[in-house]
């Protein structure tokens, strides 16, 4: 038995060890990195914004609409923003899965 990653498939076996070094995979790595950074920073930036600015400030427990602050806003806004980051991910996901079986299929054994 040898140490190198393989997973046979239907047709023949492909050497993951060796795929990962292609300039296609890297390549795809890459943009799908470039896409993902961005929401990345964004979530955490308004995840931990959240605990600071209702343990350290005043800004959120003004009163919205009737007896709603903007605390529950806020953090509504988070459950929104998750459901939206994880659709376009979702359907960007596609194109990442076909370049990648792609991928796979040009480097079969």
């Amino acid at each position: 038995m040898s140490n190198t990653a393989r997973k046979e498939t239907r047709t023949g076996s492909v050497d993951y060890e060796k795929l990962v070094q292609t300039p296609e995979f890297l390549a795809l790595v890459k943009s799908k990195n470039t896409f993902m950074t961005p929401y990345v920073i964004i979530f955490f930036a308004a995840y931990f914004l959240l605990p600071i600015l209702t343990g350290y400030t005043h800004v959120l427990e003004t009163k919205a609409i009737g007896w709603i602050t903007w605390t529950w806003i806020y953090s509504f806004a988070m459950f929104v923003m998750t459901w939206l980051f994880a659709t376009i991910y979702i359907k960007k996901s596609g194109s990442f899965d076909k370049d990648a079986e792609e991928i796979i299929s040009k480097n079969i054994l």
